[in-house]
């Protein structure tokens, strides 16, 4: 969310920023309704001082014995009470709109930002691994995984519809695993801590990190007014909301491991067999809270956090700067992590790591105070995937599938898997 102050004092490269994002002008409309409402402020306020003031002097005439004086006090009282009542009516009507506006704008890019229409303007960063090679005709995971036994689609439209899916046996096991693997490294090795939120949510949580009011239409809601959340971003960075943190407790570091639930409601055709773009999945997210200082250098961190994972699986990936075009609503800069898929025969994009700047800190009133200061500021948030256990399941049975079928478990997942180190071997691969 935007700051008045600085839309006021900014408004020329408060436009470029939007059009850097494909957006209108609003400078202009922004600071006219801004005026109207400052002076409907003022207005009200010279209305409530003189009305405070007629009602002293209703007193002072009738102790004086001037009732005509106070009758006519008393009308003026009553008058400015009906004005006051419109006025207030009006401000906050203003206010409304004002910050319905404010709140729909997207965040502005850093400068650094590649210009770019969409994801094909996107910049590579950096690659790492080499694609595997095999020898046989290789097959996507959903053929994989149908003919294993433990990926159902069928049975999961008949239950839910489409865009769901039921795993078992072996390949729930190889999702349970990944999802552990992942926690236990961020944990472990990065200085995350574990965080157990609920996947109901409340409006103003989503209001908070920018999901609402624009992307509505990608939530689903309760008849209870609940919102289930599409990503732990929602509860983590909306834990400390409405706070003020000591600055010398951040960065904090959470994660979370996750369902998270989404409409899809712009995807229609697109990834529709498997599953890579489900209504309900889970994911490992990873939120940073930060002084303003430390966000550039902690997104620069979270982004080797993902990276890690996809090295320790031994599976190839590169690393894209997304260009204007492309990057969401909330951030200021952002780092996909694209997976190597050799069924696909191409890369996917399997991480999101942003840094939002104030950006949502403001929306949800978070602020950060030096130690033995007053004066406080808002806290930088920064989140990623870490990553998504669908997709890097996805990511593992097509990289290490084998040619009779089976797919081979990688080292670091052995543990979580019991010590099993193929899949599919041990009652033959079903056909």
């Amino acid at each position: 969310m935007f700051d008045l102050k600085f839309i006021r004092e900014n408004p020329d490269e408060f436009d470029r920023a939007l059009a850097r994002r494909g957006e209108e002008p609003r400078a202009a409309e922004i600071l006219s309704m801004d005026k109207d409402h400052r002076s409907l402020q003022t207005e009200s306020q010279t209305a409530q001082a003189r009305r405070n003031e007629a009602s002293k002097l209703i007193g002072r005439a009738k102790g004086q014995g001037n009732e005509e004086e106070a009758q006519a006090l008393m009308a003026e009282v009553g008058e400015l009470k009906q004005k006051l009542s419109a006025m207030e009516d009006q401000e906050r009507e203003l206010g409304e709109k004002l910050n319905l506006i404010l709140m729909s704008l997207p965040n502005a890019l850093y400068d650094d930002v590649p210009d770019g229409t969409d994801e094909d303007d996107n910049v590579e960063v950096r690659i790492w691994g080499t694609p595997r090679s095999f020898n046989f005709e290789v097959k996507e995971h959903f053929d994989l995984g149908e003919t294993l036994g433990g990926m159902d689609f069928e049975r999961a439209a008949k239950l839910s519809g489409s865009r769901f899916v039921i795993l078992s046996g072996e390949i729930a096991r190889l999702e349970r695993a990944l999802g552990q693997f992942m926690l236990d490294l961020h944990t472990r090795d990065h200085g995350y801590i574990e965080v157990l939120t609920p996947a109901l949510v409340r409006e103003s949580a989503l209001l908070g990190t920018g999901q609402l009011p624009k992307f509505g239409d990608d939530a689903f809601t309760t008849n209870t007014g609940h919102w289930l959340i599409p990503t732990s971003e929602v509860t983590l960075t909306n834990i400390h909301s409405g706070e003020i943190l000591d600055e010398a407790d951040l960065p904090i570091r959470m994660t979370a491991h996750g369902q998270c639930f989404r409409a899809e409601a712009g995807a229609a055709g697109r990834d529709t067999r498997g599953m890579i773009r489900q209504h309900q999945f889970e994911k490992v997210e990873m939120v940073s809270l930060t002084t303003p200082e430390q966000s550039d250098d902690e997104l620069e961190r979270m982004t080797g956090c993902a990276e890690e994972v996809l090295k320790q699986l031994d599976i190839a990936y590169r690393v894209m700067k997304l260009c204007s075009g492309d990057v969401g609503f909330g951030a200021r800069r952002t780092y996909d992590l694209e997976v190597w898929l050799p069924g696909q025969g191409k890369f996917r994009e399997i991480s999101s790591c942003s840094t939002c700047g104030d950006f949502q800190a403001r929306r949800m009133k978070m602020r950060c105070r030096p130690k033995g200061e007053k004066q406080t500021r808002f806290v930088h948030t920064l989140n990623g995937s870490g990553l998504a256990v669908g997709r890097t399941l996805v990511a593992v049975l097509e990289n290490y599938q084998q040619e009779d079928g089976t797919i081979a478990v990688p080292d670091v997942l052995q543990p979580y898997m019991g010590g099993l180190t193929t899949i599919g071997a041990q009652n033959g691969v079903k056909s």
